[in-house]
């Protein structure tokens, strides 16, 4: 049951369960960062971490906290979050559960873009970041361009369909890039594509959280329209949405938050896939809920982030995330499958 809140001049709806879960969601993403910031070969318990991300505590600590591992943690959550949020937006867009930036090309876009980078013209971190963003707009733009139709502009199922083509074609070429290096380049080429958040430090964290500070409010505010496009372009018409350009807004805004991630911590799998439907399923409401799954992608990764660390074998997060979101998918599946008999 959703609730008005008025001041003033301004009201706002907001629905209790959904608020609810965005609280314990945060504070699960906020317990897995901090206990990732508290592992290592230098371990330090959780009071510690937190003392000295206030500035408390002895300087030994301080520097291992906030120097080097509280980037790689902040990196995991602020990528999360983009990712999450990213993969609310494609899935209302298409109103397909498989519609996210993962599976339509964009992601693969934008490790292509960094690929070329790497094996290619041998750029260094900045060029990776700005080549990595590039490739997923191109390629947004490029699945756009082919899915529209004059006149009823662009459909859900056909920009699935064409981004799932795309998404197969860049990973040939990606193959095809990887087997053309040599071994060196080869070996930093395949770890990147990973998605991983080893390494990660104020210089990956500081572009990111600069670029969601432009794009999450942007997603927020494109939300309800957003959620009325899922009604069909008739019902959101006549309700007053201009279709097409808020589905063009959305397309940057979109792409701009999987490039951001994509950039800073790599082509993490599944994050944007699982985290849209496993918010719908905990807060229980209709419509895009991107606050939910952007937060609820902050937790899925820094809680990967933190088994990796805590493997037998060293690990990249994507590995992660990928075991645990194939387990996911097919567990979905299942279910939907049980329901359709």
């Amino acid at each position: 049951m959703s609730r008005v809140v008025r001041a003033g001049g301004v009201s706002v709806r907001w629905e209790p369960r959904a608020a609810l879960v965005c609280g314990l969601v945060a504070l699960v993403a906020a317990g897995a960062a901090v206990l990732v910031v508290g592992s290592g070969e230098f371990p330090v318990s959780p009071a510690d971490v937190v003392r000295s991300i206030i500035g408390q505590g002895d300087q030994a600590t301080g520097f291992i906290v906030r120097t080097l591992r509280l980037p790689r943690a902040v990196t995991g959550l602020l990528a999360g979050l983009a990712l999450g949020m990213s993969g609310a937006i494609f899935q209302s867009m298409s109103r397909n559960p498989l519609g996210s930036p993962d599976l339509i090309g964009f992601t693969t876009g934008s490790a292509t873009g960094a690929l070329l980078q790497i094996l290619v013209f041998g750029g260094g971190a900045v060029a990776i970041t700005a080549s990595s963003v590039a490739g997923a707009f191109l390629t947004a733009a490029a699945v756009y361009l082919v899915a529209y139709r004059r006149g009823g502009g662009v459909h859900g199922v056909r920009l699935v369909l064409i981004g799932v083509a795309a998404a197969a074609m860049l990973e040939a070429a990606n193959s095809y890039l990887i087997t053309r290096a040599e071994l060196r380049e080869a070996y930093e080429a395949a770890f990147w594509l990973t998605g991983s958040l080893n390494g990660r430090g104020w210089a990956q964290a500081t572009p990111l959280a600069v670029a969601l500070a432009v794009l999450v409010p942007a997603a927020l505010l494109l939300a309800r329209p957003l959620g009325m496009g899922e009604m069909g372009d008739d019902a959101a018409r006549a309700l007053g949405v201009p279709v097409q350009r808020t589905r063009a807004l959305l397309m940057v805004v979109g792409v701009g938050l999987v490039a951001a991630a994509t950039a800073a911590a790599g082509p993490v799998p599944f994050v944007a896939l699982a985290a849209p439907q496993l918010a719908r399923r905990l807060t229980r409401s209709p419509g895009a809920q991107l606050l939910s799954a952007g937060l609820t992608g902050a937790a899925l990764l820094a809680c990967g982030d933190l088994i990796s660390l805590h493997l037998p074998v060293a690990m990249p997060v994507g590995v992660v995330t990928g075991v645990l979101g194939g387990a996911y998918l097919a567990w979905l599946l299942l279910t939907a499958g049980r329901r359709a008999a």
